[in-house]
C-alpha cells in the first residue's frame, strides 16, 4: 500500500492519487529549462547548458546536447541529493569533447544486422523495443539512438528481428533494451514477450530498465504477473546511489522478487555521484537487503558529453580494492569496462600478487596478510 500524502510544488498541491500514477508522472515530466526551474535553482553552468546557443559559444563548441527529461518523482529525489542531481541536470561541460568523445563508443551501429537488433556476443542479442526513456541520464551510452521519438518498434522491424533470432540458433538470450522497455504499456510489452517465446532456442529473456529507479509507480501487479507468465525473465535495473532506493523503489523491487522475477543491478561509476567506497558499500548492502544482486559496476563509456563524469581508472581500481575485503561475494559487483570500438566487456580485478617464481606465487590479501601458494609437484 502506498503512503498517503499531499506533495507541494511551488503553490501547487499534488494529490496522492496523481503522484502515485505513472501516467501522471510521464505527463508532467520535466522537459524544458522552465520545467527544471520549478524544482531547482539552476547554477550558471546548468543555465548555460539549457541555453544551447550561449553554451556552445561559451566553449566554442558545435556539440548538440542530449535531450532533457525527468519525472517529477526523480526530480524530488534530486532536490535532496546532489549526486542524483548530477545524473539528471545538464551542465555546460557536456559541450566539451574531452580526450575521447564518441557518438557510438561500443560500435553498436556496426553490430546491427537488422533494425533494432544489436548482436555483439554469440549467444545473446539486444532488441531495442523503444528509444524512449522517462529520464535522460546525462551519461547515457546510447545517445546515438535514444530520445529520437521512435517509440515502440514498428511491426515490420519486429518481424525482421524475430526472423533474425529464429535463424540464429546460437542466440540463447534476448535482452529487451532501448530506451527503456518498461516505458511501454504492459500490453505492448506482452506482444514482444509472447512472440519471443515462440522461438524454441531462446531460453532467457532479460529486461533492462531504470523505471524502478526513476518512476517506480510504473511497477504494478499486472506488469509483474505478465513477466512471470513468460519466464524465465530477469530484470536488470540500474541504481547508482543509495538515495535512489526510496520507499517507492523498494516496493517496486519487492513486487518483482515476490513474483519470482530475479533482479540484478548494474551501476556506472560516476564522478561526484558514487566514486566513494562508502557510498558503493551502502548501495550494495541496501540492494542485497531488498534481494537484488549487485551485478556490474561499469566504468563510464567514452560517449560524448561525459568527460566531466568519468572516474580515472587508477581511482576506480583503488575503490574496488577497498571494497574487496569489506563486502561479501553477494554484494561485490563485477567491476567492468566495455572496450571501445566494440571489444566487449572485460573485468577489472585487484592485483594481489606481489611475487612469483617457477614453483610458487606470493600474495598479499586485503588485510595485509602475505603468503605463498605452491603449485602441485610435477
Amino acid at each position: 500500500m502506498r503512503i498517503e500524502f499531499k506533495k507541494t510544488l511551488g503553490s501547487s498541491t499534488i494529490q496522492t492519487s496523481d503522484w502515485n500514477s505513472s501516467a501522471w508522472q510521464m505527463r508532467h515530466s520535466l522537459k524544458t529549462k522552465s520545467d527544471f526551474e520549478k524544482y531547482f535553482s539552476l547554477s550558471d553552468s546548468e543555465t548555460l547548458a539549457f541555453d544551447e546557443e550561449s553554451g556552445r559559444q561559451n566553449l566554442n563548441s558545435i556539440e548538440k546536447l542530449f535531450k532533457f527529461r525527468c519525472t517529477p518523482y526523480y526530480a524530488s529525489l534530486a532536490q535532496n541529493c546532489e549526486a542524483i542531481r548530477t545524473i539528471v541536470v545538464p551542465k555546460i561541460q557536456e559541450y566539451q569533447t574531452g580526450w575521447q568523445s564518441l557518438s557510438d563508443p561500443l560500435l553498436e551501429k556496426e553490430n546491427n544486422p537488422v533494425p533494432r537488433v544489436i548482436h555483439r556476443y554469440p549467444d545473446r542479442a539486444l532488441l531495442l523495443v523503444t528509444d524512449f526513456c522517462s529520464v535522460y541520464c546525462r551519461y547515457c551510452t546510447r545517445k546515438h539512438f535514444t530520445g529520437r521519438d521512435q517509440a515502440f518498434l514498428s511491426e515490420s522491424d519486429l518481424i525482421q528481428a524475430l526472423d533474425y533470432f529464429q535463424q540464429h540458433t546460437e542466440i540463447r538470450e534476448v535482452i529487451l533494451s532501448g530506451g527503456d522497455p518498461l516505458t511501454l504499456g504492459t500490453a505492448q510489452l506482452e506482444q514482444v514477450l509472447f512472440r519471443l517465446r515462440q522461438i524454441e532456442h531462446i531460453e532467457i529473456i532479460r529486461i533492462g530498465s531504470r523505471m524502478p529507479v526513476v518512476c517506480p509507480q510504473r511497477i504494478d501487479i499486472e506488469l509483474v504477473k505478465t513477466l512471470r507468465k513468460y519466464g524465465p525473465v530477469f530484470l536488470m535495473t540500474h541504481f547508482n546511489h543509495p538515495d535512489e532506493l526510496s520507499f517507492e523503489a523498494a516496493e517496486a523491487l519487492s513486487l518483482f522478487v515476490d513474483h519470482g522475477i530475479p533482479v540484478f543491478n548494474q551501476s556506472v561509476l560516476l564522478k561526484e555521484v558514487n566514486n566513494d567506497p562508502e557510498i558503493l558499500r551502502l548501495l550494495s548492502r541496501k540492494l542485497l537487503y531488498l534481494r537484488v544482486k549487485p551485478y556490474y559496476l561499469f566504468i563510464c563509456d567514452p560517449v560524448r558529453g561525459t568527460n566531466h563524469l568519468k572516474v580515472p581508472l587508477a581511482e576506480a581500481e583503488a575503490i574496488q580494492k577497498k571494497l574487496w575485503g569489506s563486502l561479501s561475494g553477494l554484494g561485490m559487483p563485477n567491476f567492468s569496462l566495455d572496450i571501445p570500438q566494440g571489444g566487449g566487456k572485460i573485468s577489472i580485478v585487484p592485483n594481489f600478487e606481489i611475487a612469483r617464481d617457477e614453483k610458487s606465487r606470493t600474495y598479499c590479501g586485503f588485510d595485509g596478510i602475505t603468503a605463498s601458494y605452491f603449485d602441485p609437484a610435477p
